[in-house]
């Protein structure tokens, strides 16, 4: 695959991408509406990946209608994901090895999440890759969420880099709608979510795994534009 600009940083979403909490999540959202007797239908739980907080809170408040306290609901799905990162999250496949090249090649990184940062903190705390970020865009950073590119824009401000020179690395839709808007280039490493027609519209490119990734930027080669290079 070709890009015809080079880039010189790498922006990271974090839950599904990083570590494996998204499931973390899903199950803890349809634990706690089914305690409160009334399940969330898959349609809507296809909907919250890449969302904030808030944001999923108002799509299950909708579904409630008058029937569920979203202020209770909201404390007890947060209960539940505490509990379950407290026994442990796996870093995903590849993100080690792909960090250590982004070393070698001095290229620098940030976490861009719609989680707080007390969230980034305790979700990434035990796995040892959070120091090697040069920054975390979190919630309260930025003024509007994805799948609005006010968050990988504001990546971009911090790193000091044009946001056409960036790579963002995501795994949900409202993520790669987010950094696509930005104008980023854009590769999906899907997690609980498939890649559809839509995503595949937006991306440059959908990976399996980020080793996929690292093996793009290890070999990557010189074209005959300036500045482009092939993935391979």
């Amino acid at each position: 695959m070709l890009f015809r600009r080079p880039i010189e940083a790498v922006l990271f979403d974090m839950d599904g991408l990083l570590v494996d909490t998204e499931s973390v999540y899903r199950e803890a959202v349809a634990a706690e509406a089914a305690a409160r007797g009334h399940p969330l239908p898959l349609s809507l739980l296809l909907q919250m990946p890449g969302l904030p907080e808030h944001a999923c809170d108002e799509l299950a408040g909708r579904h409630f209608g008058q029937n569920v306290d979203v202020s209770a609901y909201s404390a007890g799905v947060t209960r539940r994901v505490t509990e379950m990162v407290k026994a442990g999250v796996a870093v995903k496949d590849g993100v080690v090895e792909l960090l250590d090249l982004l070393d070698q090649k001095r290229l620098p990184r940030a976490i861009v999440t719609s989680s707080s940062h007390e969230t980034v903190e305790g979700h990434l705390a035990f796995t040892g890759i959070l120091p090697r970020f040069d920054a975390v865009i979190a919630q309260g950073d930025y003024n509007r969420g994805k799948p609005h590119p006010a968050p990988f824009v504001r990546g971009a401000e911090v790193l000091a880099k044009d946001p056409a020179r960036c790579l963002v690395l995501e795994d949900s839709y409202n993520g790669v709608r987010a950094a696509h808007a930005a104008g980023m280039i854009t590769v999906m490493v899907p997690d609980l979510l498939d890649a559809t027609d839509e995503m595949r519209n937006l991306c440059h490119a959908i990976v399996n795994t980020l080793h996929t990734v690292r093996l793009a930027l290890l070999f990557e080669t010189t074209m005959n534009e300036p500045g482009a290079f092939r993935w391979v």
